[in-house]
């Protein structure tokens, strides 16, 4: 058939998206993050199983590009036909431009959008009617054109999920579909990370070029457009091809199961995955995950946390000793991976102010992360939950007057705000701790003398800190305890920072760099602090909201989640190291129990100092959840799927063991159905709290 012959543009493309997406495989197969070995039989289902799925994702990506090839035709430029249709296509466009619409009710920047190409669109149609004798030149201008956005589409997609990879390790996930929607933070951050200028020229290059030689070799077909018996041939041929690849391409993605996630991730095609993430923001437990009945989750929920009762987490939480309304700065610092810190074996010194106030602080040396986004940390330090499948509770519509640790501190009389130094909109943090009765300081509450250094992240953690001593400066003046949570941004990607500050020029834009001006900038708070007459009567908590990077050989890479937890309060809090097992969602609860609170809670986190704590922690992505207990990790992931390893620690001899945060994950073949209907219960019952609103703030 005409549209499927080698001259055709369609199968020119075609051959282009397999030649471009093979290459890539390659090269993130080679890529240093890329932490694996790769039998045989994996390099042929990943070229095999992956090139087959990268057929069908153009077959339904190319209608567009199937439209256009069809509506190519010199007939409808005839009188009296193209006059009509030029007619219509103004009609349209005053009709569009003139009159509120069906676009204006969706707002934003659609009915622009639609408007732009209804206009080019009947431009292009103009001078093709009315310009007979440049008709030929005037198309192959516009075909050209074409076909270079076409060609430009695939390149830009090839290289973006290569940046991608560099940062996750994964193919695109729920995190690419955030930086859709955050397009002027990400696009920001790509302009200081990376040198664009030769980027772009290269990618604008490479495009012109590969533009040139389909647009060569595909003019047989301009020259001799298909007649209508072809284009009837080739629709039913590409209806057919196209329903076929709708069938086929979730098949495929159930081939991608190898205990290995990086052959599973090399398989899958990056713009499926994309198309998934968009669709499946949401998931479902009780639809995806394995069940239990909802008698017997809440009552292993009531063995692991003793006090609750009514298919609830609401319980009492007494204190045989006075309150004491402290101050509490809570500090959740950008990217923080444990191995930044020297006793954890880092060689680099590049924490050098944490790791001397490590010891002298309440250490917490066995901490897990629940996940590998900030809005997870946030999340975990605030309503201290479980993770929930697909998003976080803090990017919900549902996600406003939550039982949260403001919710307790802003009962007991504490003042509670956020400090932020970027704008707060981003990750609907703005949403979530507005609607969860905090007060916001961001970026938009500085003044320009405030701010000596930003980036598209925000200002310095510098900046954010001296606004924040103003701020607590101020509140102490009402004679008012208060809780303040301050969430850092500088050791984030392009890691850029004020010059001269530390040994590490900001120009090299390097993790070390970050992590080290970080390190520097919270020495500067507490030297600030030190100075302040509310010091002495403050709690201060430092963790981070999790590591710096989250790609590993399997689903849960316990490396990848170990962070670091200090409470500092000299005079107060003796320094000690605790090696319990422990998760993020617990730091809160256990501080509130230092403080000697007692208060009616319905968080998941406990107390650890309890005599009825049970070492675990909790760890996920935005599907595989995971528990970690009895030195076995066991993982829930969707079509109800169970996964259990047994963690086998790995020895250092230059570390304690306490400090090493390395394990082999041994697949076990027997499966301990007891951890497997905790872990279920765990998250089940989290999900079914939510969705009641039983999580929701305690009425007074």
């Amino acid at each position: 058939m005409f549209y499927f012959k080698r001259y055709s543009p369609f199968i020119l493309l075609l051959l282009l998206f397999l030649v471009i997406n093979a290459l890539l495989r390659t090269v993130l197969l080679l890529h240093p993050i890329t932490q694996s070995e790769f039998e045989l039989v994996d390099l042929m289902k990943i070229y095999f199983w992956g090139g087959l799925s990268d057929f069908f994702v153009y077959s339904i990506g190319s209608i567009f590009l199937w439209l256009y090839l069809l509506f190519l035709s010199d007939k409808k430029y005839a009188a009296p036909t193209g006059y009509i249709v030029f007619g219509l296509l103004i009609l349209l466009l005053a009709y569009l431009t003139f009159f509120n619409t069906i676009l204006d009710e969706y707002g934003g920047s659609l009915p622009e959008i639609v408007i732009g190409f209804l206009s080019l669109k009947t431009i292009c149609f103009g001078l093709l009617l009315f310009l007979p004798k440049y008709r030929k030149s005037i198309r192959l201008g516009l075909y050209s054109l074409t076909i270079f956005l076409f060609v430009l589409v695939m390149v830009q997609n090839a290289v973006s999920e290569f940046f991608f990879w560099n940062e996750f390790g994964v193919r695109y996930n729920f995190i690419a579909v955030d930086y859709l929607v955050y397009t002027n933070t990400v696009i920001g951050n790509i302009m200081e990370s990376y040198p664009v200028v030769p980027l772009f020229l290269s990618v604008g290059i490479i495009t012109i070029g590969i533009t040139y030689w389909i647009v060569k070799n595909s003019l047989y077909f301009l020259d001799n457009l298909p007649k209508s018996t072809d284009k009837i041939k080739g629709t039913v041929a590409y209806t057919v091809l196209f329903v076929t690849a709708v069938t086929v391409i979730p098949m495929l993605g159930d081939k991608a199961n190898n205990d290995n996630v990086f052959v599973n991730e090399l398989q899958a095609n990056g713009i499926y995955k994309f198309a998934i993430a968009f669709k499946n923001n949401e998931l479902d437990f009780d639809t995806y995950y394995k069940t239990l009945s909802s008698k017997k989750a809440f009552a292993l929920l009531k063995k692991a946390m003793q006090g609750t009762s009514n298919n609830s987490t609401l319980r009492m939480v007494k204190s045989e000793g006075d309150e004491l309304k402290k101050n509490v700065v809570l500090i959740t610092v950008e990217s923080l991976s444990e191995e930044f810190m020297t006793e954890f074996g880092n060689q680099k010194h590049i924490t050098p102010f944490l790791d001397s106030l490590a010891e002298k602080s309440l250490q917490f040396t066995n901490l897990y992360a629940v996940g590998n986004r900030t809005v997870r940390g946030l999340e975990a330090v605030t309503l201290c939950l479980p993770p929930s499948p697909a998003e976080s509770v803090v990017k919900r519509k549902d996600n406003k007057n939550k039982f949260s640790t403001g919710s307790i501190f802003k009962g007991k009389g504490y003042t509670v705000k956020y400090f932020y130094g970027g704008d707060a909109y981003f990750d609907n943090m703005e949403d979530f701790f507005g609607g969860n009765g905090y007060e916001i300081i961001d970026k938009k509450s500085f003044q320009p003398q405030e701010i000596t250094f930003q980036n598209i992240w925000g200002v310095c953690d510098e900046d954010m800190y001296r606004k924040a001593i103003q701020e607590m400066n101020q509140e102490a003046k009402q004679n008012r305890p208060f809780f303040n949570h301050i969430m850092t941004v500088s050791n984030h990607r392009p890691f850029t920072y004020p010059e001269g500050k530390i040994d590490i020029s900001s120009k090299s834009k390097s993790r070390n760099g970050g992590v080290k001006y970080t390190d520097y900038a919270l020495k500067q708070f507490f030297s600030m602090a030190q100075k302040q007459t509310w010091f002495k009567n403050t709690v201060f908590v430092i963790v981070a909201d999790h590591c710096a990077s989250s790609s590993g050989k399997t689903e849960l890479p316990l490396e990848k989640y170990r962070i670091p937890a200090l409470v500092y309060a000299p005079g107060f809090i003796a320094p000690k190291h605790v090696p319990t097992l422990m998760s993020q969602i617990d730091l809160m609860p256990t501080v509130m129990g230092l403080l000697n609170f007692s208060y009616e809670s319905k968080f998941f986190g406990q107390d650890v100092f309890q005599s009825d704590y049970q070492a675990r922690a909790f760890i996920a992505t935005y599907q595989d959840l995971g528990l970690i207990k009895n030195n076995v990790l066991t993982i829930l992931s969707p079509v109800k799927k169970v996964k259990q390893y047994r963690l086998i620690q790995k020895k250092n001899k230059e570390l304690k063991p306490e400090f090493e945060i390395h394990y082999t994950e041994q697949p076990m073949q027997h499966l301990n159905k007891q951890l497997i209907e905790e872990t279920i219960a765990y998250y089940q019952t989290t999900a079914h709290l939510l969705k009641a609103k039983k999580l929701n703030k305690t009425k007074a």
